[in-house]
């Protein structure tokens, strides 16, 4: 290209860039969309780096909040007076309770700002969690666990919304991956973490541990993390006021502060469930709902037999059997922070190569169909490893190999499920990026219920077929996700 055409062509990229974000408006025909003149964030690099590890932070309490439980299980029983299929009673309730409520939360957010319904969920928690340390009863901690689930199992998708908010479709990949690299690490360290305390101060300190760390952290929110929903406050620039304001305001730039302007005032919202249902309807969101919660069902199966078949197959305590939980969560975090730098660098250079062969397609397509090929680009890949380590696992198992077999398998499936979940993850909120949050919502759904299933034919199916065969026919399933890979990249949205 010659010199001369260089500005020219570096103004088309950044006009492609800014259409195409205000294409992903495409939900809601009240949603404003961002004038091309605008920044599309008044946010810099670091103030949404800041958020965005604020609000990944506040969505690992999510899966710490169910995985610390486990070491517990059996001395709550027997302090409570109950049988442990009863205390495993409230490892269900919180999985069909984490299936709805993140419906009714992510609508929340969606419409009446991020800050707000943060409060409300760290009060669920906490008020849970105090009661849990205090409680002497099973009926008390039934309950309790439902009122910890419907607070936790929604920060994860306000985290994407907050990630849609304060990204273009070119950093995402790499938002989304952090995001990810801490709730892929916590249900690794929540056993470890549960056993040790169970080990040394007793179970009711693992709640008490939880609601000195939830409360700091609702502490930091509530001080320093701005409101950025884009219905409300645009793209950063409006005036809030009340729940909505946060110190970070007083420490942006001069020129930030003098270009405020009055936020828009929410309307009256009733959070609606079904809200989400739209999103399952539409045939790519669908798709990719879909790959997630059969790579997460497996890799909960994998999980679960951790803290069941592993355990009394080599004969661990209760510390050693939370460290064996550590190698898949380590493997985790590692895959989904290198996905999503991939999917930033994937994107760039497809969006270069697009504008340096003078391409007569429109942005828009590059949002849609170019788009999700660029965001599932090596899940093949992903999805083969998953199936053959998920596969050699159970073996391993069967055979009794040597233990460090069996973690050298959940490293691989650790870090291949984390893969493929940033991947999707971050294709979800591209198509759903003015409704990011209820998208999140319906994936909860799908995934939970999925997950719920695929972990309670576990024991049966073993006993059946015996480990090995068990988790071949878990591989199996995982390898649905190629032809369905294959059929939206294919066939998926070309307008």
């Amino acid at each position: 290209m010659d010199k001369e055409n260089e500005p020219v062509a570096s103004e088309q990229m950044k006009s492609i860039s800014r259409q195409q974000d205000v294409e992903e408006k495409s939900f809601d025909d009240d949603n404003p969309a961002v004038s091309t003149e605008e920044l599309y964030t008044v946010f810099t690099k670091w103030e949404k780096r800041w958020i965005n590890l604020q609000s990944s932070f506040a969505a690992m309490f999510s899966t710490l909040s169910s995985y610390i439980y486990f070491p517990a299980l059996v001395p709550m029983a027997r302090d409570l007076h109950v049988s442990v299929a009863l205390i495993n009673l409230t490892v269900t309730s919180y999985l069909i309770v984490a299936a709805v409520a993140p419906a009714f939360m992510g609508d929340l957010a969606d419409q009446g700002g991020r800050r707000p319904v943060y409060m409300i969920m760290f009060i669920f928690m906490l008020g849970a969690n105090v009661g849990m340390a205090l409680q002497t009863s099973y009926p008390a901690l039934l309950v309790l666990r439902t009122l910890q689930s419907a607070g936790a199992s929604g920060l994860i998708g306000a985290a994407y919304g907050v990630v849609a908010d304060i990204t273009q479709k070119e950093e995402r990949g790499g938002f989304v991956g952090v995001l990810l690299l801490l709730t892929d690490i916590a249900p690794s360290l929540g056993p470890v973490i549960g056993g040790s305390l169970t080990q040394t101060l007793g179970w009711r300190w693992i709640f008490w541990f939880l609601a000195i760390l939830q409360g700091t952290h609702m502490l930091v929110i509530a001080l320093f993390m701005p409101e950025t929903q884009r219905n409300i406050v645009g793209n950063g620039s409006g005036r809030c006021r009340g729940i909505y304001w946060s110190i970070l305001y007083m420490l942006q730039s001069p020129s930030v502060k003098k270009s405020r302007v009055d936020m828009k005032k929410p309307r009256r919202h009733y959070p609606n469930p079904l809200a989400c249902l739209p999103i399952l309807r539409n045939k790519d969101s669908l798709t990719v709902v879909v790959m997630y919660a059969i790579t997460y069902a497996v890799k909960l199966t994998l999980q679960t037999s951790l803290g069941a078949q592993a355990l009394e197959i080599y004969q661990l305590d209760y510390l050693a059997g939370g460290l064996i939980y550590l190698p898949s969560g380590v493997a985790g975090g590692i895959g989904s922070y290198m996905t999503g730098r991939f999917l930033d660098r994937n994107y760039q250079k497809t969006k270069d190569q697009f504008l340096n062969n003078n391409n007569s397609e429109t942005p828009g397509r590059l949002s849609n169909a170019r788009l999700i090929r660029i965001r599932l680009k090596g899940l093949y890949l992903l999805v083969i490893v998953t199936a053959a380590g998920t596969i050699g696992y159970g073996w391993a198992l069967a055979t009794r190999a040597h233990i460090s077999i069996m973690l050298i398998l959940q490293f691989l499936t650790g870090m291949t499920t984390a893969s493929t979940f940033t991947m999707t993850s971050t294709l979800l909120t591209d198509l759903n990026a003015d409704r990011s949050a209820t998208a999140q919502g319906a994936s909860s759904i799908v995934r939970c219920l999925l997950a719920a299933a695929a972990t309670a034919t576990v024991e049966p199916l073993a006993e059946a077929v015996g480990l090995g065969w068990c988790f071949v026919v878990y591989a199996f399933i995982v390898l649905v996700n190629l032809p369905l890979s294959w059929g939206l990249q294919y066939y998926g949205d070309r307008q």
